[in-house]
């Protein structure tokens, strides 16, 4: 550790001795959700690197035939289609 990083331990030690129970409860939980976020960050950012691999290529015409569009698509709605009529 850092002569840095032990003055920051230290200072925090002594606020933390002088925070009423309920607070350094309220201390210790914040600090294990900032670990466990630390810990997802560096997951995240290992998988990232896995991910980051070549992604295969589109196969051209793999669901030809699969879909259809009907022949009056084009063709204007009827009325009653905006006016909920029938």
């Amino acid at each position: 550790m850092t002569s840095q990083t032990l003055s920051v331990i230290e200072d925090l030690s002594i606020k933390l001795q002088k925070l009423r129970p309920d607070n350094q409860q309220m201390l210790l939980v914040f600090a294990e959700f900032l670990l466990e976020r630390q810990t997802q960050s560096m997951e995240s950012s290992t998988s990232n690197e896995a991910a980051s691999s070549p992604t295969p290529q589109r196969v051209l015409g793999l669901h030809q035939g699969m879909g259809w569009t009907s022949d009056d698509f084009n063709d204007p709605l009827p009325d009653g289609f905006w006016t909920e009529e029938e």
